[in-house]
């Protein structure tokens, strides 16, 4: 097919003719239930002539990418094309954000969604791989032929090594109930005799692992809407208007508006300061915790500190209240205040770590004390270090030294309030194998499966026990996390060669990804445009999709849940996996189950014809019947309390990497590291604007957006004689890239920033010209074993 003609059907739309020839479609929106709508299309859309007027038809959906804005599509379809995008209008808005129902209006990535289904890149037909594996060559084969080939590797794989070789990996491009195909893919293995399981997950694995030793629950904060109590929110690592995370942007500006002072503590100075913060706190990744110790320091020593609140509901914060068992000064009263050690950990102390000069540290420290309710939220950018679990224990540690739990406008630590959505969802065959590795160490396991047990962080295992099996095949559905989004790219593409190791690969897609080229079958998948799913909103939303075909797929593409009816269908199995729906059925099963756990969840047609159901109940200020009423509610913790000393993590007997009190933890590619001798500058990575991880990376609109380039200090770029615009090599041990510079004063002198998610595009030296940041990461693992995709040491040079 001509690029030619699909930049044409890009850029402007074609004539009806033209555009049917084209994409092979008879029809547009086959809207669920089949009435009205696509019935009047299709009338239209078989006429024999091309100069009859069909007037825009607007169909509402919604994307089912892992975006954290979750907006409001809607698709205006004339002649079966999608030719123009609008978002989201609800008139209970009034023409400004309201508190209850704030509109999902689509950003910039959302505006140009028809770049994506008519995207030049597609992949168009099965691909079967007839070079070696990653040199990018492949065959077009028939969906027969890719399906049977699936089947047959997948039983030779599974009788010759067990069930457990195979493995779903990680995987963010289709995120809806069922079109997601990393969660049907589960559903198909587990029926057909288990897989090899996975849990916590790329973004906030930190949190996820780390809250529950201080609260007993995995997420600890509460809804967006309570924010309009605060009077200071501190932003922790945290960058909604970048990241995009469900309604966060607008009710900071609505608190904003009732007098909310925002600061934002980032090694750069972020979108989200430029436009909303009233300050600026950067400080050195992996030193969160030496500036929170400071704060504490002065709060004690100033006693700023809610004693009353800390007396009442948590243990670990002094010496008075400590779990039996454990020898005198270990409280986090005797660490700030150097008691045991020696070293009190004074604003100063903390300067010469974070490099936030002292003054800056007392102020902050005094305003965070004396403002209530003040809520110091934890973004997912402190997730993704070394010692990110401890960082995030020590911003609850400031939420508990202030009294800010349990209330309206404050912020007890991190995750989604949850509560809020309530639906049925996908069921989901369990894993009769039981067992489940961390999601960072699939390559480890690929390696060295059988070797893993508990200690590598391996579930579902007996006592001494270790995996029956390396991962030998990999189901890599709509995900670039098997090559691009994983640390050390060059180590990993050296293993995913060696055929010895994972035998055999399956990726579904729409786009020819860096890690769709390391597989042995390629399977074109369809855009949310061209299938029906319902799609839950992602961190802090308070609405539910139902995103609605609009057109029918192109080159014809087969949803997941499709293909895989199919594989099922050849392994004996199609009963059991489908239970006789297909995907719209289930669809429509999902939404009428969910009014037994909502009543006033919307009917099928009220769905169809909105879109987007927003929930009226949407107030969760966490942790609140459990201050309020303490006996009756206690904290899920063994003791009852909120833990800022965890027995749990003492018990472990590892102090020096997870301290059973939030410390400052000194990490081997960090600021005080001796590698900084080699590797002076520290490298991490940021959720950009024009991109929702590794998606959009080859839309030409969201390149004019934002341009992929390496930040770097003036003070830095001085040193190495880097001007504005320069191409410059930044490298470590692991790879390196060339890639221009950005010379700017919002990133902090030592430290060098790069969009993450730039496509792995190596030379032929192997030098990526991209920009992809996991060339320079490292797989070594977490202590609870999360991804620590953010520390890391490299050096910058002038190319």
């Amino acid at each position: 097919m001509s690029e030619n003609l699909i930049e044409k059907i890009t850029n402007k739309k074609l004539k009806r003719r033209s555009f049917l020839k084209w994409s092979g479609a008879v029809a547009a929106p086959a809207i669920i239930g089949g009435a009205g709508v696509s019935n009047k299309l299709i009338q239209k859309a078989s006429a024999e002539t091309t100069s009859s007027v069909v007037e825009d038809i607007v169909v509402p959906t919604c994307s089912t990418l892992n975006c954290g804005g979750k907006c409001l599509i809607k698709a205006h379809v004339k002649d079966g094309q999608i030719i123009r995008i609008s978002t989201d209008d609800d008139p209970r808005d009034k023409n400004a954000d309201n508190e209850q129902f704030p509109q999902i209006r689509a950003c910039v990535r959302g505006r140009g969604y028809r770049r994506h289904i008519y995207s030049p890149h597609r992949i168009k037909k099965p691909l079967k791989r007839v070079g070696k594996r990653g040199e990018g060559k492949f065959e077009e084969i028939s969906w027969q032929e890719a399906i049977k080939e699936i089947a047959k590797q997948n039983n030779r794989i599974k009788e010759k090594y067990g069930p457990a070789s195979r493995f779903s990996i990680y995987a963010t491009g289709q995120t809806g109930e069922v079109g997601s195909g990393d969660t049907v893919i589960q559903r198909l293995l587990a029926l057909d005799g288990g897989f090899l399981g996975r849990y916590s997950n790329y973004s906030s694995g930190q949190h996820m692992a780390a809250t529950p030793f201080t609260f007993g629950v995995p997420a600890a904060s509460s809804s967006c809407n309570t924010l309009l109590d605060s009077k200071l929110i501190i932003l922790h690592g945290m960058n909604p208007a970048e990241t995009i995370i469900g309604h966060f942007n607008m009710y900071l500006r609505m608190a904003k508006a009732k007098g909310a002072k925002i600061y934002t503590i980032d090694p750069r100075k972020t979108d989200t300061n430029v436009a909303l913060a009233d300050d600026w706190f950067p400080i050195k990744p992996t030193t969160d915790n030496a500036l929170i110790a400071a704060m504490a320091h002065v709060m004690f020593k100033e006693n700023l500190q809610d004693k009353e609140f800390l007396d009442t509901y948590c243990i670990g914060h002094d010496e008075v209240h400590m779990p039996e068992g454990v020898s005198a000064g270990e409280s986090y009263y005797s660490y700030a205040m150097g008691e045991k050690d020696g070293v009190p950990k004074t604003p100063q102390w903390a300067a010469g770590i974070t490099g936030l000069p002292a003054n800056r540290i007392i102020q902050l420290a005094r305003e965070v004390a004396t403002t209530k309710p003040m809520a110091w939220v934890q973004g997912n950018g402190i997730n993704r270090h070394m010692n990110g679990e401890q960082m995030s224990r020590g911003g609850s540690m400031i939420a508990a030294l202030t009294g800010n739990i349990g209330i309206s406008g404050g912020w007890a630590g991190p995750g989604a309030a949850g509560e809020i959505i309530k639906y049925q969802n996908l069921p989901i065959t369990p894993n009769p194998l039981g067992i489940s590795i961390p999601v960072f160490k699939y390559t480890d396991a690929i390696v060295r499966g059988t070797e893993m047990g508990a200690a590598d962080g391996v579930k579902g295992l007996k006592e001494g026990e270790t995996l029956p099996s390396n991962i030998k095949m990999i189901f890599n559905m709509a995900g670039n996390c098997l090559v691009n989004q994983h640390s050390d790219i060059n180590k990993t593409t050296k293993m995913l060669k060696d055929e010895s190791l994972c035998e055999f690969i399956v990726t579904s897609d729409i786009y020819m990804t860096p890690s769709a080229k390391y597989s042995d079958i390629i399977l074109p998948t369809c855009t949310f445009f061209e299938q029906n799913d319902v799609v839950p909103p992602w961190s802090y939303g308070q609405h539910i999709f139902l995103s609605q075909k609009v057109v029918e797929p192109l080159y014809g593409s087969l949803t997941e849940y499709e293909w895989m009816s199919m594989l099922a269908k050849e392994l004996g199995i199609e009963k059991e996996f489908t239970e006789g729906r297909t995907q719209d059925q289930w669809v429509q099963w999902m939404i009428e189950e969910s009014k037994k756990k909502d009543p006033n969840f919307p009917s099928f047609e009220t769905m169809k014809k909105n879109g987007v159901y927003k929930y009226e109940e949407n107030t969760v200020v966490k942790f609140k019947d459990n201050i309020e009423d303490p006996v009756n509610h206690p904290f899920q913790t063994p003791s009852g309390k909120i833990e800022l000393f965890s027995k749990k993590l003492w018990d472990m007997n590892n102090s020096d990497t997870i301290p059973a009190i939030p410390k400052h933890v000194v990490v081997s590619e960090g600021p005080e590291s001796d590698v900084t001798k080699k590797y002076p500058l520290q490298i991490f990575g940021w959720h950009v604007k024009r991109r929702c991880h590794s998606t959009w990376e080859k839309s030409d609109w969201l390149e004019e957006v934002q341009t992929q380039e390496l930040w770097i200090n003036p003070i830095d770029a001085k040193e190495r004689q880097i001007k504005n615009g320069d191409k410059v090599k930044i490298f470590n041990d692991r790879g390196t890239i060339q890639i221009p510079a950005k010379v700017s004063s919002r990133v902090m002198p030592g430290v060098v920033c790069l969009p993450q998610g730039g496509w792995f595009t190596p030379d032929d030296k192997g030098i990526d010209n991209r920009g992809a940041i996991n060339v320079l990461t490292g797989q070594e693992a977490s202590p609870l074993f999360c991804n620590p995709q953010h520390t890391n040491l490299a050096q910058v040079e002038k190319a």
